[in-house]
């Protein structure tokens, strides 16, 4: 089951699987993780049972714009289709307000992920926290 929740309400969940996923297994830096748009953002949440097992954001931007970030799953969970149903319930999400652009920063590993939604990468591979990524763009 996926739900859709503000920071407020899905915070301690959201960031369970965040530090699990980007700071205990990717080395993120901790102070690395939350941001600014963490409160502005709405907050996809996986569920299994009563288990929040993935997440991932949505932060709108001017000019019809959304930007995707700061998906994971908990490794147990994975290539089971939980990354798949948090994606297509953000690209729903992102319809129903008017979103025509998304755009997200990939690491080099989930690339062919998000090709398979139609994203598309561009611009030169960049060092984000240590890791690398490469910007990709969906007209929706």
């Amino acid at each position: 089951m996926i739900l859709i929740k503000s920071w407020l309400d899905g915070k301690e969940e959201a960031y369970s699987v965040r530090k699990r996923v980007f700071i205990d297994e990717q080395g993120v830096p901790e102070e690395m993780e939350l941001d600014e748009y963490d409160l502005l953002a709405q907050h996809a949440l996986a569920y299994l049972d009563s288990e929040c097992i993935g997440t991932a954001r949505l932060v709108t931007l001017p000019g019809s714009v959304g930007r995707i970030g700061r998906m994971a799953v908990l490794p147990m969970h994975r290539r089971r289709g939980i990354g798949r149903r948090l994606l297509s319930a953000l690209l729903k999400l992102s319809k129903s307000q008017g979103i025509t652009q998304l755009e997200l920063h990939a690491q080099l590993s989930a690339i062919p992920f998000y090709e398979q939604f139609g994203f598309i990468a561009q611009g030169d591979i960049y060092d984000e926290a240590g890791i690398a990524h490469r910007d990709m763009i969906l007209y929706i």
